[in-house]
């Protein structure tokens, strides 16, 4: 069970980091919240430390013996982390999850760039869908389709996130949109992260994020009704409130360099009442046959991971372990730039 006082701090800071969660988890029953926000909260703190710590490699590696403490029962001592842990033993998480989150994470620390649509969507696998997955397991879900419509949300709400996030990535020296897009409008990728604007091309790719989003955003929608009763209003709260943010983007004329898009209190509060009223709505309607849909080729190992757990706590995956030796590479030779500084 989770510390009432580690969960209080899960919850803070959720709701001072991700309001758009924050306001779709007060739809979950409380049993299902509770252990989500932890989740999340783990999952913020890493992706924060990577994001904003001054030495991503280094991050990364940290986040990587943090999860090894967290599966062998010894979590550092903090508040996410054994939260997190308490996770891992009452729902007999499967590690490749979190290496996957993992994985994502460590190619922000490597500032990959991704040249197509399919890159792209393998690292909205990674940050994004893995914790959809992960939601999955705490709602005792494993079936495989619902599994593989979990993922289709977690995909669309980060390419929303992609697609919101082009100015202000751009200005920190980060790009995700695919490279090939931009070779074939013939922007030139330096030139474009010293001096962002939003140019009609650059708006037909956010534009193009956003449809396939849109896409994904349906599919996922399929998989709603393989969930508990409960728990249906706020995930479907969840892909209100980010489908929100691209709708705001598409009223703008697709501009997020200038701008950045968000949504107000009074918009989640009446996305919150209408998500309660369509879970209501797919509950007495048949089962749509999108659910048999075949996962995204790049979500599905998270699908057989969740769905078919062999070792929960098994050891890194060979992907896994390779990027963290380059990682490990890397922050060798920034310390001995330091050293040598």
């Amino acid at each position: 069970m989770i510390r009432p006082d580690d969960l209080e701090w899960c919850r803070n800071a959720i709701r001072e980091g991700s309001y758009s969660f924050h306001a779709a988890s007060k739809l979950l029953p409380a049993d299902v919240r509770d252990a989500a926000l932890a989740l999340y909260a783990f999952c913020r703190v890493a992706d924060d430390e990577v994001d904003f710590g001054a030495n991503k490699p280094a991050a990364v590696l940290r986040l990587r013996d943090r999860l090894e403490l967290a599966y062998a029962g010894r979590p550092k001592d903090a508040p996410a982390d054994r939260a997190f842990a308490s996770l891992i033993e009452d729902y007999e998480m499967p590690r490749a999850l979190p290496e996957a989150l993992l994985e994502g994470l460590a190619w922000d620390g490597m500032e990959r760039r991704y040249a197509s649509l399919s890159d792209l969507r393998a690292y909205s696998a990674r940050v994004a869908s893995a914790v959809g997955a992960m939601m999955c397991v705490l709602m005792g879900v494993r079936d495989p389709n619902a599994l593989a419509r979990a993922c289709d949300l977690g995909v669309a709400m980060q390419l929303t996130n992609i697609a919101r996030d082009v100015g202000e990535d751009a200005r920190a020296g980060r790009l995700y949109l695919p490279t090939d897009w931009l070779d074939e409008a013939g922007i030139d990728v330096a030139a474009f992260l010293a001096d962002p604007r939003p140019s009609p091309d650059i708006r037909r790719m956010v534009r193009r994020l956003l449809t396939e989003a849109d896409r994904l955003y349906y599919r996922s929608e399929a998989g709603v009704k393989a969930l508990p009763i409960a728990a249906r209003p706020g995930i479907f709260a969840a892909r209100h409130c980010y489908d929100a943010i691209g709708r705001k983007l598409a009223r703008g004329g697709y501009d997020s360099v200038t701008c950045r898009a968000f949504t107000t209190r009074g918009q989640k509060m009446r996305l919150l009442g209408w998500s309660i009223m369509r879970a209501g709505v797919v509950s007495v309607l048949p089962q749509s046959p999108v659910i048999y849909a075949r996962p995204l080729p790049e979500v599905a190992f998270l699908v057989e991971a969740a769905a078919h757990p062999v070792d929960a706590k098994a050891g890194w995956g060979d992907n896994l372990l390779a990027v963290l030796s380059q990682l490990e590479a890397r922050d060798r030779d920034d310390d001995g730039l330091a050293r040598g500084a």
